[in-house]
């Protein structure tokens, strides 16, 4: 094979989106720092802020949710899963090299270069920070603890096929701040909120590890996809019931309305769906099953609020 086609070959696998919005619209000095944020794909930055709208949600006391908090909350979440996308770009940088689909990312593809990744980090950094010091002194500090999760979890794959138990951690922890900005202290219903939320990212990252379990095993990559192998629905069903489970306690401790159960029936059937058709070897299938996670988070939003609005 020549390196002609070899290039060609990475390209179509890469997760480097050409025909993307970034590569039609940006500066090109700018379009490899778009990458590095993964602002040509959302989801993740979905993932990130639902929990802090389940949360923010949660503490409305029988109102609406404060729309200039969700409105922060939302330039947050992008900014600091930005964040985080460029933190495990520069630790995965050698891994990253050595797989098709991320072979052409802009650290290990030489567009950018460490220590200017490190550099954008910081900047991205102080713009998350500028956004956490509109909020109360103790949202603040619950804010700032976030960061041991946020650095722990890049390394984890290298040491424990449960990385995902340690994204959960980072992930979710906007159930926690979420509340704390809102209420200026943290009570049962935003903790239980926390753990539902751990328990949902174990299932969903476990789904989209299912993705890169061949190349995750040439370069030594650990993943629950790979400890869970063949068991995975099973665990799923675990994961996913003691996720809704969960959320739903949660709601009862935040004094939500009957309405709010009856209202969580569409997430737990999207849920039931994710499950129930899931091929772990097609990975295609796989993504599909991990982006829809975005709609159910979206369901149990509207689920609290149903449950806050009709009390």
């Amino acid at each position: 094979m020549n390196d002609t086609t070899t290039n060609t070959a990475e390209a179509s696998a890469s997760d480097i989106r050409t025909e993307s919005w970034i590569a039609r619209l940006t500066p090109k000095p700018l379009k490899p720092y778009m990458y590095l944020m993964r602002l040509d794909r959302p989801y993740g930055s979905w993932l990130l802020l639902l929990p802090c709208w389940w949360s923010i949600a949660l503490a409305a006391d029988g109102g609406w949710p404060d729309p200039i908090m969700l409105g922060l909350f939302a330039l947050g979440a992008v900014i600091m899963r930005g964040a985080g996308c460029v933190m495990n770009d520069i630790a995965d940088r050698d891994f990253d090299g050595q797989v098709a689909r991320t072979a052409m990312r802009p650290i290990p593809a030489g567009d950018v270069t460490v220590k200017q990744a490190v550099l954008f980090l910081g900047l991205l950094g102080f713009s998350g920070f500028a956004i956490l010091v509109q909020f109360n002194l103790f949202a603040i500090g619950i804010g700032v603890l976030s960061l041991a999760t946020v650095m722990l979890y890049p390394y984890m794959k290298r040491f424990t096929y449960w990385p995902q138990a340690f994204l959960g951690l980072s992930f979710n922890w906007g159930a926690l701040l979420g509340w704390a900005a809102v209420k200026g202290e943290l009570s049962a219903a935003p903790g239980v909120l926390y753990v539902a939320g751990i328990l949902w990212t174990l299932g969903y990252d476990t789904i989209y590890a299912h993705q890169d379990k061949e190349d995750d095993i040439l370069v030594g990559i650990k993943s629950t996809a790979l400890k869970l192998g063949s068991s995975t629905r099973i665990w799923l069903m675990g994961f996913y019931g003691g996720a809704l489970g969960l959320i739903a306690l949660s709601g009862h401790y935040a004094g939500l309305s009957q309405w709010f159960f009856v209202a969580l029936i569409p997430a737990g059937l999207q849920l039931a769906w994710q499950v129930g058709t899931l091929d772990i070897n097609n990975p295609k299938q796989c993504l599909v099953r991990f982006k829809s996670n975005r709609d159910f988070g979206l369901l149990v939003c509207f689920a609290i609020v149903v449950g806050q609005l009709l009390s």
